[in-house]
């Protein structure tokens, strides 16, 4: 059981902690760059799941992509997919949860960088493109760095949403949250205190790595 929640749940942190660092980065970016009137509203609607309870997001995930959701029926019927209760219906729930950290954390490390740095190299001719992967994220690394870091460590323990989409289906989408959560439930005290120990020590190592990228050089 054990093997089994660590391997899935690392593999679903993986793949949310992917699609979370792009697209985190991109919105952090985006609102640190542009002013546009609604931009506080943006990103409060985009650091929402950070603040509902996530049983409450999950529900929200489940009423979107549900066999008869608003994108789950149409997907279904078009295409015979289902989402919950999969690997991609734990992923997806990892991914929304944890990514408002990411999200701020990208929008603070692009407000702290010097915007004339970028000015310069477009007036050098650099690319949009180019001054962004030269330029703008080297200069946001570390920030980008602790971002993802966080957000790896929240899909990895990510619980609520998971279990209102993906459900506690052991060997499919029994994460290492949901085993700890099972193990109690069936007074299994050792294995359930194992896990609370395995997922304790990967949160104190990505607190170490995230209080280290954030000291000043």
């Amino acid at each position: 059981m054990i093997a089994a929640a660590l391997g899935l749940s690392i593999a679903v942190a993986a793949v949310a902690t992917t699609v979370v660092a792009v697209a985190g980065a991109a919105t952090g970016r985006l609102l640190a760059r542009r002013a546009f009137r609604g931009r506080e509203i943006v990103d409060a609607l985009l650091t929402l799941p950070l603040v509902l309870p996530p049983t409450v997001t999950g529900y929200g995930l489940l009423v979107l992509l549900g066999r008869h959701g608003w994108l789950g029926g149409p997907l279904r019927a078009a295409t015979g997919l289902t989402i919950p209760f999969t690997f991609g219906a734990c992923a997806i729930a990892a991914a929304v949860m944890a990514f408002p950290l990411m999200h701020r954390a990208a929008r603070v490390a692009f407000d702290d960088t010097d915007a004339r740095y970028a000015i310069a190299a477009a007036s050098l001719g650099a690319s949009p493109s180019r001054t962004l992967l030269a330029v703008e994220i080297p200069l946001a690394r570390r920030g980008l760095a602790a971002g993802i870091a966080l957000a790896f460590a929240r899909a990895l323990g990510e619980f609520g949403a998971t279990l209102m989409l993906a459900g506690n289906i052991p060997g499919r989408t029994q994460t290492l949250p949901l085993a700890v959560y099972e193990a109690a439930m069936l007074g299994e005290s050792r294995a359930a205190l194992l896990l609370c120990l395995l997922l304790t020590g990967v949160s104190v190592v990505v607190l170490l790595l995230v209080g280290r990228l954030g000291r000043p050089r």
